[in-house]
């Protein structure tokens, strides 16, 4: 069912969830799969723009519907930023859509996700009440920290209007390094040494070639040319010129490497399962991941609709979960572990299913 409301206003959208049975939000449309359910589309492109921001508090508050561009960009005037590297930017991703899809990029290693930069929501409950939690200081840490329950939560729990972030200083400089490994198992050590290592990296990710491990540096350039030089020495690699990193991350937040109009997932990971994880990519021809954060999370681009029931029964056996961003292919994948404080928030803020169940 194409998108039916787009609510000018938070008031229009909070008589529009009241008026409507059953609804999903949607932002811009980029991770087509998490709402590709049949119940109306209420739409938030419409709720855009910074509500309030204070540099000097490394805070901001904006509507859902706000391309994370624009977001950037205003933070990017006042040397600031979001160091979990926003995905899907170039498509024109929205704030509200990043965070019910927990989507972040590799700057998620050293800074965490975009979780951990959450301080406050505002949303329109299954009830239809416009309710707000947490709170617009960086230092206000009272009660069950519920807006955190929102990331990842894919729309089931209610309609986000507004968002509260904290915000970083831009660093002075980033350096990234290509080093190269032989085999997948000599991949998994680097990844492993590089990430508990005195080197702080800023991103650590094997890219979709399967033997190039990109490390990110950030800080004082005097300071990074000595740990590239470091690093260099230990593994072979090169650094890359400004130009060429720019590429580099830009090709990953934007999926370039995928395969178009097939599936692609976003499975949990953990370190120790890099090997197996990646041998079960390599069976299945044609496909490509791309392992970020040091390990702890992949993003699978299958060559062919049909390899999703191969790669489900192996995510199973490996004791991994996937969910499906874009393509034809169901939305879970693996396995899921049920949640009982997931279900009783589900159940507090939509006693009425307005919105989809946590397993649709």
């Amino acid at each position: 069912m194409s998108a039916a409301l787009t609510p000018a206003s938070i008031a229009e959208l909070v008589e529009a969830v009241r008026s409507t049975p059953q609804l999903i939000a949607v932002g811009a449309g980029t991770k087509p799969r998490l709402s590709a359910v049949n119940v109306t589309k209420l739409s938030t492109t419409a709720l855009r723009g910074l509500v309030e921001y204070e540099p000097s508090e490394f805070t901001f508050t904006a509507l859902t519907g706000t391309p994370l561009r624009e977001i950037i960009a205003a933070l990017a005037e006042r040397g600031q930023y979001l160091p979990f590297d926003p995905m899907l930017v170039d498509a024109g991703a929205t704030l509200g859509g990043t965070v019910v899809a927990g989507l972040s990029g590799p700057g998620r290693f050293r800074f965490g996700g975009v979780r951990d930069f959450i301080l406050a929501v505002q949303f329109v409950d299954g009830a239809g009440r416009l309710l707000r939690m947490g709170g617009k200081v960086v230092k206000n840490a009272a009660g069950f920290d519920l807006p955190k329950f929102f990331v990842g939560s894919l729309g089931r729990f209610g309609v986000l209007t507004e968002i509260t972030f904290k915000v970083f200083p831009r660093p002075a400089s980033r350096l990234t390094l290509k080093v190269e490994a032989n085999t997948i198992e000599a991949t998994a050590r680097i990844l492993t040494e590089a990430a508990n290592s005195r080197w702080e990296l800023d991103a650590l990710d094997l890219l979709p070639d399967g033997s190039s491990i990109c490390l990110r540096l950030a800080g004082p350039s005097a300071a990074l040319e000595s740990l590239a030089d470091e690093i260099l020495a230990r593994w072979p690699g090169r650094k890359l010129t400004e130009a060429e990193a720019d590429v580099l991350w830009a090709e990953l937040r934007e999926f370039q490497w995928a395969h178009t109009g097939l599936p692609l997932l976003k499975v949990a990971l953990a370190p120790g399962d890099v090997v197996a994880f990646h041998q079960t990519i390599a069976a299945l021809d044609g496909a490509r991941a791309h392992i970020s954060a040091g390990g702890n999370v992949a993003f699978v681009s299958l060559a062919a609709a049909d390899q999703f029931a191969a790669l489900d029964e192996k995510l199973r056996a490996l004791q991994l979960s996937g969910v499906t961003l874009r393509g034809d292919a169901p939305l879970w994948s693996g396995t899921r572990t049920a949640s009982k404080i997931s279900h009783a928030v589900k159940a507090a803020l939509d006693s009425e299913n307005r919105f989809p169940s946590l397993d649709d």
